[in-house]
C-alpha cells in the first residue's frame, strides 16, 4: 500500500490499497459531452450489472467507440493509452495490459466490444464488494471516517485530512460523501485484483487439510501481518492439519501400503486391506506412520510460509496480493524449498508406516536403521518425481479455486464476499481432489522409490524406469493404485481440518470479521 505522493491524488484502489491516478470520472463525464448529449442527465457511462437496458447499451457503445481509437472494432492496449489520455485518464501500462488481459477471452491481444460488456460488468460487481466493504454505517455513502477505518484495517493510518483529500478526488457533488455512481465512476477503468475481503473469507490451503501439503499458501492482508494473526493462522491451520491427519491415518496407511504392495497379482482390497493390518499388528498398527506425518506440519507450514513471502519481495511485487501466475510460481518455489527441507520426514513416514510390528523401536530407530544400512543418500529417494508432483498439484489446484471462486463471486456475491462453510469446503474439495487425481503417477512413484530398499531383495530402479515397468506389468491403471483410500479420505480431512480450525481460532483470539 502506497502513500499519496507529489500531485497525484490519492483513490481507495480496487485491490484494496490507495491507487493514485487522476481523476477517471472525467472518462465518463468526457465523454457525455462529446458523444453522449442524448443520454443526460445521467453521471455516468459506466454500466449497471444488474440493468441491462437500451441506455445502458448504448453509453457503453459510446465509450467504446471513444476507445477504439483506430476504429477497428477492438481495443487494445495503445488505443486505451491514447483514449483515456484524450478523456484526461492516466494508466500505467501495466494497468493497462491487466485490463485488456482480464477480458481478452480469444487471446488476440485486444477486446471487442462484448469483451468490453462482459469486463466493465465483471469489474463492477468486484467495485461493488469493495464498496460494501467501505460502507460500514450501510447508509449508501462512504465519509471519511469510514475511509479512515477501512485503510486502518488494512494496516495504514492516514488523517482525517488525508481521507477528505480521497473523498474530494472522487466527490462529484461537494457532499464530502461517496454514493456508489461516484464510487463507479471513478474506478471504471482501473484493473481490480483481490481484495481484502476475497482474502479473508477464501482461504483454503491454511484451514482446509487433505495430507498434502505441495498447495500454495494463502494470502495474508497487511493488517493481518501487522498485528501478527499471520501466525496465529498457520497455528490454528497446524493443529486443524495434526486432527484430521490422525483421525484419517488408517486410510493413509492402507494407501501407502497399496501403493507399493498391490498389483495384478496381489490385488489389495480397502476391506482385506484394513483386516491384513490389524491381523499383523492389531488396531494401533493402523496409525503406523502418523507420528512423524504430524510432527513435519511445523516446520514444513514455517518454512513454507516465510519462502513465500521472501519470494514474493524478490518477484518484486507492490500489491499487497499477487496474480494468479504469481501466485502459483511463488507457491510452487516455496514448496519446492520447504519439500527439500523436511524430505527426510517423507522418507521417514513411508518406512514407518510400511514397518512389520517389532521391526523399529520408533522414529529415531528407523533413522539409524536407514543410515546405517543405505547411508544419508537414502533420505532423499524418490525426491524428483515428489518435486516434479509439486506443479500439476499446485498449479491444477490453484486454478481450479480461483475458477471455481470467481465464478460463485460473479454469480452469487451481492453484498459480501463471504461464500458460507458449504460453498468453502466444496470449493476446497474440488481443487485438491483434481490437483492430487493429476499428480497421482508422480506420488505412487515417489512412494515406491521411497520404499525400495525394504523390499527384500527388490531391485532399486530410477524414476524412469518405475514407471516403464509399473505400465508395462500393471498398465496405466497401476498407475493409481490406493487412489480409492486416497480419496475416501478427502471429505473426512477436509470436515475435520476445517472444524477443528474455527475452534482454534476463538482459543487463539484470531479476529474475524
Amino acid at each position: 500500500i502506497e502513500r499519496p505522493r507529489g500531485r497525484r491524488h490519492p483513490g481507495v484502489d480496487p485491490g484494496g490499497g490507495c491507487g493514485h491516478a487522476e481523476d477517471p470520472s472525467a472518462a465518463p463525464r468526457s465523454a457525455q459531452k462529446s458523444a453522449a448529449e442524448d443520454c443526460q442527465p445521467s453521471s455516468s457511462l459506466s454500466p449497471c450489472a444488474s440493468c441491462g437496458g437500451p441506455e445502458q447499451e448504448h453509453r457503453m457503445k459510446v465509450l467504446f467507440q471513444i476507445l477504439d481509437v483506430n476504429g477497428d472494432g477492438g481495443i487494445c492496449v495503445n488505443d486505451l493509452t491514447i483514449g483515456l489520455k484524450k478523456l484526461g485518464v492516466h494508466r500505467s501500462e501495466h494497468d493497462l495490459m491487466k485490463i485488456v488481459k482480464a477480458g481478452d477471452k480469444d487471446l488476440d491481444g485486444q477486446l471487442d466490444f462484448e469483451e468490453f460488456v462482459y469486463y466493465l460488468r465483471d469489474h463492477e460487481k468486484k467495485l461493488r464488494l469493495v464498496f460494501m466493504s467501505l460502507d460500514k454505517k450501510n447508509d449508501g455513502q462512504i465519509d471519511s471516517q469510514e475511509i479512515m477505518q477501512s485503510l486502518r484495517d488494512l494496516g495504514v493510518n492516514i488523517s482525517e485530512e488525508q481521507a477528505e483529500q480521497i473523498l474530494r478526488s472522487m466527490d462529484k457533488n461537494g457532499t464530502m460523501t461517496i454514493d456508489w455512481d461516484e464510487w463507479r465512476d471513478y474506478h471504471l477503468l482501473h484493473p481490480a485484483d483481490n481484495i481484502p475481503e476475497i482474502i479473508l473469507y477464501w482461504r483454503h490451503s491454511t484451514i482446509l487439510d487433505v495430507g498434502e501439503s505441495i498447495i500454495v499458501p494463502d494470502e495474508f492482508t497487511a493488517e493481518e501481518k501487522k498485528t501478527g494473526m499471520w501466525w496465529r493462522h498457520l497455528v490454528a491451520g497446524g493443529g486443524a492439519g495434526a486432527a484430521s491427519r490422525t483421525c484419517t491415518a488408517p486410510l493413509d496407511r492402507l494407501k501407502v501400503l497399496m501403493q507399493v504392495h498391490a498389483s495384478k497379482s496381489n490385488s489389495m482390497q480397502i476391506v482385506g486391506g484394513f483386516g491384513q493390518m490389524i491381523r499383523e499388528g492389531g488396531v494401533r498398527s493402523l496409525w503406523r506412520g502418523n507420528g512423524i506425518n504430524v510432527i513435519k506440519i511445523a516446520p514444513e507450514s514455517a518454512i513454507k510460509f516465510m519462502a513465500y513471502e521472501q519470494i514474493k519481495r524478490l518477484i518484486g511485487s507492490n500489491q499487497e496480493t499477487l496474480g494468479i501466475m504469481e501466485r502459483f510460481v511463488a507457491g510452487s518455489l516455496a514448496g519446492a524449498i520447504s519439500q527439500s527441507s523436511i524430505y527426510p520426514m517423507e522418507v521417514l513416514k513411508t518406512r514407518l508406516a510400511l514397518r512389520r510390528t517389532g521391526q523399529f523401536a520408533g522414529i529415531m530407530d528407523c533413522a539409524k536403521h536407514i543410515i546405517r544400512k543405505e547411508g544419508v543418500a537414502a533420505f532423499y529417494k524418490g525426491y524428483v518425481p515428489n518435486m516434479l508432483g509439486i506443479i500439476p498439484y499446485a498449479g491444477i489446484d490453484l486454478a481450479v479455486y480461483e475458477t471455481l471462486k470467481n465464478s460463485w463471486l460473479q454469480r452469487f456475491a451481492t453484498d459480501s464476499a463471504n461464500p458460507g462453510v458449504f460453498v468453502l469446503l466444496a470449493c476446497g474439495t474440488t481443487s485438491s481432489t483434481c490437483g492430487q487425481l493429476a499428480s497421482y503417477p508422480l506420488a505412487l512413484v515417489r512412494t515406491r522409490m521411497q520404499a525400495q530398499a525394504s523390499l527384500e531383495g527388490g531391485p532399486q530402479m530410477t524414476m524412469t524406469g518405475l514407471f516403464k515397468q509399473i505400465v508395462r506389468t500393471e498398465g496405466p491403471l497401476g498407475l493409481y493404485r490406493g487412489l480409492a483410500p486416497n480419496f475416501m479420505k478427502v471429505i473426512p480431512s477436509v470436515s475435520i481440518s476445517y472444524v477443528v480450525y474455527e475452534y482454534l481460532k476463538i482459543a487463539l483470539g484470531v479476529q474475524s470479521r
